[in-house]
């Protein structure tokens, strides 16, 4: 009886999954190329995060 159960179950899966896609044709979406955007930084960007550490170790080594 399981075997039957079985069979009936994968029959009715597999028809329902081979007219999932209809006939409808495919629709393509077009082929974008990629935008590169150069961002402009100034000098006083590369040197804020190492002062900022700086100053944190600064200040715990002065409040001991």
């Amino acid at each position: 009886m399981k075997s039957t159960l079985v069979a009936a179950l994968m029959t009715v899966g597999s028809y329902g999954s081979a007219y999932a896609g209809g006939l409808d044709e495919p629709v393509m979406e077009p082929v974008m190329a990629p935008v590169i955007v150069e961002e402009q930084s100034g000098t006083s960007g590369e040197f804020v995060l190492p002062l900022m550490v700086i100053a944190i170790i600064a200040a715990i080594v002065t409040a001991d």
